[in-house]
């Protein structure tokens, strides 16, 4: 309504880059980027992240993009958010399915690290000719660097300087209270901002509704295939699973408010799979006991 009202855009787009960084950067905060080692304690787990969402899921990705219509924007939102595995929410979704929580943070750091190496072959690989265009036309690069990279680094700073004392782990606790209100800003800011592009994308978003239901369900598939291969225990399969359905939509935001206007139409589709996706997760809540109720998957 807000975007809708007010003719200018400008006003609620700068207040929207910085909000955006800093609630990667908190969210980054409470990634234990000190701790890369603790993944590597359980590597079956670990090698049933890394191959499901950086091997299998993009086939999954490819065969769903086939259903879409001939949009390179739509192809391009649907892309971006897929692709990669989701490192905020998902730690909480997991705890709340009663999945082992302590393997899922381990694991997030790694999972975080791997999609930014991976992203700009998997959008060479689906976009083509299109990933070169949008890198020369779009400040993406300088977005990259400013609003991921460095959140990141400062992250990783903070959480250096809270190591070294143990009372400074109240600065972690007390950013763990930020993501939901600036991820809560974030979303009403791109709402306004881009109210425009939201009326103009409607059959974008209905075409790439069933699209990210059927990515739901196949991750879901996917998890307990994997799970049942590796003989994985309930709280083991239960993150995996969640892992594959929890993607990393606010990371790939920044990337794609840069992009040029003629792409734009792919950051409402990035905003409208995060919303389907809450409603999905907020579904295996209740789907997964149900799925995954014997001692072994």
């Amino acid at each position: 309504v807000l975007g809708a009202v007010w003719g200018s855009a400008d006003v609620l787009e700068a207040l929207l880059w910085p909000s955006l960084g800093l609630l990667l950067f908190v969210t980054f905060s409470q990634v234990p980027l000190m701790h890369l080692s603790s993944a590597f304690r359980d590597m079956r787990f670990m090698t049933g992240v890394l191959i499901g969402n950086f091997v299998a899921i993009p086939v999954v990705v490819a065969v769903l993009v086939l259903l879409l219509p001939a949009e390179p924007v739509l192809r391009l939102g649907v892309v971006m958010v897929l692709l990669m595995p989701c490192t905020d929410w998902y730690i909480t979704f997991t705890h709340l399915s009663g999945g082992d929580t302590g393997r899922a943070i381990a694991v997030t750091p790694i999972n975080l690290l791997v999609q930014i190496a991976l992203l700009p072959a998997y959008l060479w690989a689906f976009m083509g000719n299109s990933f070169h265009e949008i890198l020369a036309a779009g400040p993406v690069v300088t977005v990259f660097v400013t609003l991921i990279l460095l959140p990141l680094l400062a992250a990783w700073v903070v959480e250096r300087w809270v190591a070294r004392s143990r009372p400074r782990v109240r600065v972690i606790e007390t950013l763990a209270w930020m993501p939901v209100p600036l991820l809560a800003l974030v979303v009403f800011l791109i709402a306004a901002s881009q109210s425009q592009t939201v009326f103009g994308s409607l059959p974008l978003l209905i075409a790439a509704t069933p699209v990210f239901i059927a990515f739901l369900l196949a991750s879901v598939g996917l998890g307990l295939l994997i799970s049942r291969a590796a003989g994985f225990d309930l709280g083991r399969a239960r993150a995996l699973i969640l892992s594959f359905a929890t993607r990393n939509s606010f990371v790939m935001l920044p990337l794609a408010l840069a992009l040029p206007s003629e792409w734009q139409g792919a950051t409402v589709v990035i905003v409208h799979q995060s919303l389907v996706e809450l409603l999905g997760v907020l579904a295996l809540l209740w789907l997964l006991p149900r799925v995954t109720c014997a001692d072994r998957v």
